[in-house]
């Protein structure tokens, strides 16, 4: 089964000096003024048969702004940070260095008490992987940036420590086609007159 699965990356929060754990914050003014501007570009993705969203804030209401009218899904979820979420890492850092040490250097710990980063991947993956659609449908998810770091790295079986050389933008996007456990990264282009190449274009 090959289908298309366009992911969204939710507007933002806040500005990175000021991102938390967890970050349950609906968008701020620039953020949904973004979303906005973005709205008549990304518009058409919105033809996909299926569009879901993680269930943040942020995330349902960039998929409003952008006229998705997406559905929540909660294996979407952001990466349960337990005690920490809501927390800076400056914050964490001041307080637990030594665990955050240990949590940047093994996918496998969970100092927080929440999920450990290879179950917030392998869970996100098994998500891509059931996905209940037709050969060569369509589909879109606005999700938070940590959701697409994690789908990708499921994607591409790219090794868990990758998880940390990806910055996903908001409002940018990013493509996967294929199905389950034959995942192809698709990256859109042009033909050098505007025109674009690939699957984009048929």
């Amino acid at each position: 089964m090959t289908f298309r699965l366009t992911l969204v990356a939710a507007g933002s929060t806040s500005s990175r000096l000021g991102e938390r754990f967890g970050d349950d914050r609906p968008l701020d003014p620039a953020g949904r003024r973004a979303a906005e501007r973005a709205a008549p570009v990304l518009l058409p993705l919105a033809a996909a048969e299926l569009r879901y969203c993680s269930p943040s804030p942020r995330s349902r209401e960039t998929g409003l702004a952008l006229g998705f009218t997406p559905l929540v899904q909660l294996a979407l979820r952001d990466w349960d940070m337990g005690r920490w979420s809501g927390r800076t890492l400056a914050d964490v850092m001041a307080r637990e260095s030594r665990a955050v040490d240990v949590w940047l250097a093994d996918p496998r710990s969970a100092p927080h008490g929440g999920e450990s980063l290879l179950a917030f991947i392998t869970r996100v993956g098994g998500w891509l992987d059931t996905r209940p659609v037709e050969e060569h449908a369509k589909m879109l998810a606005v999700a938070d940036p940590g959701v697409i770091r994690a789908a990708l790295m499921y994607a591409i079986k790219a090794p868990p420590h990758c998880y940390w050389n990806v910055d996903v933008i908001p409002l940018s996007t990013v493509t996967l086609t294929g199905g389950a456990g034959q995942w192809r990264l698709w990256i859109d282009g042009t033909d050098g007159t505007g025109g674009a190449t690939g699957e984009g274009a048929r």
